[in-house]
This record gives structure tokens, sequence and C-alpha cells, in this order.
């Protein structure tokens, strides 16, 4: 039974950082890609970042290149987002999603698990 569990949302002021932190569980994969997804309200869900468990490969959307960093921790599978320079776009749920056996995949459709969300709020 694979498992996501998040953590690390809450309320920012713009400018502001968040660390976002996913811990992935109860999977067999050899190899798979794991990310960062989000829904603003009334929004479609869409990908934030995604790193491949094989070679680290990422992928950022423009909308949060050189602002937001994904990392794995290698050891612990903990797959981290590091938000900096947070603005009021940003505020949404923030989901950790998984895809098994991809070396690299962050297609919000096509991911295989998910977990349950932590809102992410950035607001004076």
């Amino acid at each position: 039974q694979v498992q996501l569990v998040e953590s690390g949302g809450g309320s920012v002021q713009p400018g502001g950082s968040l660390r976002l932190s996913c811990v992935p569980s109860g999977f067999t994969w050899g190899y798979y890609s794991i990310g960062w997804f989000r829904q603003a309200s009334g929004k479609q869900r869409e990908a934030v970042s995604c790193i491949s468990s094989g070679d680290g490969s990422t992928h950022y959307a423009d909308s949060v290149k050189g602002r937001f960093t994904i990392s794995r921790d290698e050891t612990t599978n903990t797959v981290s987002l590091q938000m900096d320079s947070l603005k009021p776009e940003d505020t949404a749920v923030y989901y950790c999603a998984i895809r098994g056996e991809y070396y690299w995949y962050c297609d919000p459709d096509g991911m295989d698990n998910w977990g349950s969300g932590t809102q992410v709020t950035v607001s004076s």
C-alpha cells in the first residue's frame, strides 16, 4: 500500500519561504519519479516540480523556476520542495505524487499515487 505523507504547509507573507516534505512508503518499484503538484481554487491541478529517483533529473514549472528547489534524500526517500520568494499566486493545495517504474515523469494525469495535500497560503 503506497502512501505519501506531506508536511510543511502553512501561511506566509509574500516574499517568504516555506519547505514542504513528502515521505513515501509501501512501494516496491526499483525506480520512480516523484514530485509536487498544486491546485488553486477554481483551477486545474498542475505540476510544480518533479525529480527522478534514478538520476536526480528535475523538472520545474516555468512559474516557479528560480524560486523553488526540489531535492530527494536517497537514504530516507524524503522529497523536499524549498519554496522561496513566494507569491500570492503560489497559494494552493500542494500534493505529493509518485509514478512508479518511470525514470522521469511529471504529468498530473499519469501519477500512480497521491498524498492528501497540504495547504500553502501566501498573503499579507
